[in-house]
């Protein structure tokens, strides 16, 4: 990979970083601090959460009922910039409206930016046989969530809950200054016959989609409980006693090279027997606090999830893409709508459940059981997979 290509992917991680790890998940570790200044209670909580992901789901929507092939980045960077602006806004207003409709709209742009950033860095990396460094792009979620979880003490500590808000709307506009020098369309990048062909060759049919899409949605409905609550749950945990922050931070810390590790074990094994393996993996992280409340576990629980939850997004949007390797922005949007479903209706009933049992014990245990689900509808994929297997006599069947 050149110069050219290394720059532009790593446009399209920061992008992914201002949407994502800053624009959408913020809310995670600034909850608490916005709790205790507000003391509102955790269905408000679960609420405001899912006004956000209600605005991913509009989004995700929008980029399934219309091609933005020809607008692909100047939607992308409107997108971005005005996820900035309301991550800025959430810092002038105390009203609860105001802040769901914020979360909402940031919810739409994060959406936008995840769909067609997805859709240009898998297609140009298609075009040059170098889908392996599709995790490279994903990781741009984990910096995101790492950068939140080291700054936003900081920034709180200066300023409030409202310095946090501040804090990082200025992070993410110094971010965007690089996105926009970047990320943009290079044609010349994109054209590589044999290498698309290659790939097109090596994937399960298009009638598998259904199951994958399922599988996403659960992967949304089930991981957001702990993406949305953990900091919380451990702000609640007696026996803990650091900075509840650090939590999103080791959350961070293990996302970031989480999409390489699991990108490689996808060459070596298939996507398929990826994906089960990790959701299974993440339906036990997300099951620890049930039964273990020591600050061991707690760190244990968030390093799984971050190890995780953008993996399997990783490993699904690449599968994917794979599987309908040109013009997909409309199915991407339709595997982001499922997902968006889940994580919209997930922090809801959370919060509701958590509420009237005053602990997220049962949460966490139906949260784990749905991603189980999902992980379950995927294996009639792994029967395609040794046949492939058998049938080309290499290991490596999805070798990019």
């Amino acid at each position: 990979m050149d110069k050219k290509q290394l720059s532009f992917l790593t446009g399209g991680l920061l992008a992914m970083a201002i949407a994502l790890g800053i624009g959408r998940f913020s809310y995670t570790p600034i909850l608490p601090l916005m709790q205790q200044k507000f003391e509102f209670s955790e269905t408000i909580a679960g609420y405001l959460a899912s006004a956000n992901y209600a605005g991913y789901l509009i989004g995700a929507i929008l980029t399934g009922l219309f091609s933005m092939r020809a607008r692909t980045v100047p939607v992308l960077r409107l997108s971005l910039i005005i996820g900035v602006v309301t991550t800025l806004l959430m810092s002038l207003t105390t009203s609860y409206i105001g802040w769901a409709i914020l979360r909402f709209l940031s919810g739409i742009c994060s959406a936008l930016v995840f769909v067609l950033a997805s859709s240009m860095v898998l297609e140009k990396l298609r075009g040059i046989d170098k889908t392996n460094w599709s995790g490279f792009f994903y990781m741009g979620p984990g910096y995101g969530i790492f950068l939140t979880g080291i700054s936003i003490p900081l920034f709180y500590n200066s300023w409030g809950w409202k310095g946090a808000w501040i804090g990082l709307s200025g992070l993410s506009l110094f971010l965007l200054i690089f996105v926009f020098l970047t990320f943009k369309e290079t044609p010349g990048f994109l054209h590589n016959k044999k290498g698309r062909t290659f790939q097109k060759s090596l994937v399960p049919p298009r009638k598998w989609l259904p199951l994958l899409i399922l599988a996403n949605g659960c992967e949304g409905l089930g991981y957001i409980v702990t993406g949305t609550f953990i900091v919380s749950i451990a702000q609640n945990t007696p026996s803990f006693h650091f900075e509840s922050s650090i939590i999103w931070t080791v959350v961070g810390v293990t996302a970031i090279p989480s999409c390489l590790i699991w990108s490689s074990l996808a060459r070596r094994w298939g996507f398929v027997k990826s994906l089960v393996l990790a959701m299974l993996l993440q339906a036990v992280g997300i099951s620890i606090p049930v039964f273990f409340s020591s600050p061991f576990s707690l760190f244990t629980s968030a390093a799984i999830f971050g190890a995780t939850f953008m993996g399997i997004t990783a490993l699904g949007a690449t599968l994917l893409g794979k599987m309908v390797p040109t013009n997909n922005s409309r199915i991407m949007g339709v595997f982001t709508v499922a997902y968006a479903i889940g994580q919209m209706i997930g922090p809801t009933l959370a919060g509701a459940l958590s509420e009237a049992t005053s602990n997220y014990r049962a949460s966490l245990l139906g949260a784990a059981g749905i991603i189980l689900i999902g992980a379950i509808s995927l294996i009639s994929g792994l029967k395609y997979e040794r046949k492939k297997e058998s049938k080309s006599k290499s290991p490596h069947l999805f070798k990019s």
